[in-house]
């Protein structure tokens, strides 16, 4: 059966920097990320991988070229409408987990959910259900500080996902970690990614990691190439 196209990235170019100084990023990349798939971005650093995420995901604005969701064309659009699609329909994980450091585990995944207009108690169920699903439950009211790494990444994977969104981004969500805990965090957001259908982006120098997607693709000359 034929999976529909949560993302596509038509001809993006990305470039910093004026005049003779200028550097060029994307190229004229193109991809297309499907629902339901776990897709691996594998390439050095300085090749345009984080660029390419924050483009993707309406963080930054491309030089050229087209950003569609969902089936929807995402330029020309306010910086209201961006950031309710990045609130609604995008989630990011990063190498660091960036919670808040005075609220509990479940606060932070509630937050989302709350900013979003979630009553508070929906908020709560829906952050409970979450933890329990990645197995830390037990430390729903921690804060960040007590819990280790892998639990604070766990955690920044629910708060990710607490608004059931289209597609997922994840910039070395494991990078931080020891290789078994990054596997241990690594089965939870795999396990989550499939049980919601939604799907994933995955940049990550762990080649065993990306082993395990259902695609691996690459930034060469400023263009997603597969392989």
């Amino acid at each position: 059966m034929k999976r529909n196209v949560v993302l596509q990235l038509t001809g993006i170019e990305r470039h910093y920097g004026q005049g003779e100084t200028v550097l060029s990023i994307l190229k004229g990349a193109d991809f297309s990320l499907h629902r339901g798939e776990i897709v691996a971005l594998v390439a050095p650093s300085g090749t345009g991988k984080s660029t390419l995420l924050h483009v993707a995901g309406l963080l930054e604005h491309p030089d050229a070229g087209d950003v569609t969701i969902n089936g929807n064309p995402c330029n020309g659009l306010s910086d209201e409408r961006r950031t309710a699609i990045r609130r609604n329909e995008i989630g990011f994980v990063y190498q660091f987990h960036h919670l808040l450091p005075e609220f509990s585990a479940i606060e932070n995944i509630m937050m989302p959910q709350l900013i979003a207009g979630l009553p508070w108690k929906e908020a709560r169920q829906r952050a409970s259900q979450l933890l329990d699903y990645m197995r830390i439950g037990h430390r729903g009211e921690h804060r960040p500080t007590e819990l280790s790494g892998g639990e604070q990444q766990r955690v920044a994977i629910a708060r990710a996902v607490a608004n059931a969104p289209l597609v997922l981004f994840a910039d070395e969500p494991t990078g931080n970690l020891d290789p078994e805990t990054a596997h241990y965090v690594f089965d939870a957001l795999e396990a989550l990614v499939r049980q919601s259908g939604l799907a994933a982006l995955i940049a990550t120098h762990n080649h065993d990691l990306a082993a395990r997607m259902d695609r691996r693709v690459t930034i060469s000359d400023g263009k997603v190439v597969e392989f």
